[in-house]
């Protein structure tokens, strides 16, 4: 099935205990779209500014998955930028610098030859201009959303609206707390269904991810990544929603089951983000890589005795 995302590009600046890197492709959708398009084709919907890189396009341009068709380049508009450094613990980072940029402008236009789309990703951008996009999606059939704290502080009755009208909510444990006020990510995850998604994943950093749906309910573990393998984790999130719904929209279909088997192909992909910088340790990947990785990841995490085949 047709998958679309709409979120954002950017030019990130990041710093970590292991190194640093200047003015690399980042953004919510960059890195949704990076993941997915492994699995998937994947159109992608965002804007960027005329000071956005010709070489970030060409990186793009890499994956053939990639339906750049929704990409918009303002000009007389700057991309959205953001610099970060990350503590030596490597979950706790600060935030140096963010320009919005394009961001402060009116959303990108969803292509015609997009809107027959079925399997939907809201990355995170303001929740009202989320909702937005639903309207010009009249064919979707699983719509999933993700958002922040900073929406849940300043912007809660738009994001409250959208809970209302979409399938499925992707969250962090810490921000799931700040929505509900409970600690439990199970708890958490289940007074969420409540507000109106069907289906909520709480991720839990290294500690892996819940995911509720309906009366049922999974735990599984991060891929178990030893210190060499840890350089950045920004675009963890993203890029573990890539794979996740990639996955599904590879199969088609998004009952129980195939949600489990789609949050360990999302854990996957993350953990090839994590590996590198910006978007380079997602590049030139092919199944039969990501294959083999699902495959120590369940030899480690004993989720299975063989890795799911896609067909």
């Amino acid at each position: 099935m047709s998958l679309i995302v709409t979120g954002t590009i950017g030019i990130d600046t990041v710093h970590t205990p292991t190194g640093s890197a200047e003015d690399v492709p980042g953004g919510s959708c960059a890195y949704f779209a990076a993941a997915a398009s492994c699995y998937t084709p994947t159109r992608l919907v965002a804007a960027v500014g005329e000071d956005w890189p010709e070489s970030h396009r060409e990186v793009l341009s890499s994956f053939p998955g990639i339906d750049l068709a929704g990409l918009e380049t303002r000009t007389g508009s700057n991309t959205f930028r953001w610099g970060g450094r990350y503590l030596e613990n490597l979950n706790d980072r600060e935030t140096l610098f963010t320009d919005i940029g394009v961001l402060a402008e009116a959303p990108p236009a969803i292509p015609e030859s997009f809107r027959d789309s079925h399997v939907v990703f809201l990355a995170n951008t303001h929740p009202a201009v989320q909702y937005g996009f639903l309207e010009h999606l009249p064919e979707r059939r699983f719509t999933v959303a993700d958002t922040m704290d900073l929406w849940i502080n300043t912007a809660k009755d738009d994001l409250l609206k959208l809970l209302k009208s979409i399938d499925g909510l992707v969250i962090n444990d810490s921000e799931a707390l700040l929505l509900t006020g409970i600690r439990n990510p199970i708890d958490a995850a289940r007074a969420i269904m409540e507000l109106g998604p069907g289906t909520v994943v709480v991720k839990k950093g290294e500690h892996g991810a819940v995911l509720a749906s309906g009366d049922e309910l999974a735990v599984l573990p991060a891929y178990p990544a030893d210190g060499k393998q840890v350089v950045d984790p920004t675009g963890c999130g993203d890029s573990f929603a890539g794979g996740m719904m990639g996955w599904l929209a590879s199969r088609g279909r998004w009952d129980f089951a195939e949600l489990q088997t789609a949050i360990a192909w999302g854990t996957v992909s993350a953990s090839f983000t994590l590996g590198a910088f910006a978007l380079e340790g997602l590049m030139d990947l092919d199944m039969s890589v990501i294959e083999q990785r699902m495959i120590d990841y369940q030899a480690t995490a004993r989720v299975g005795d063989q890795a799911p085949v896609r067909t």
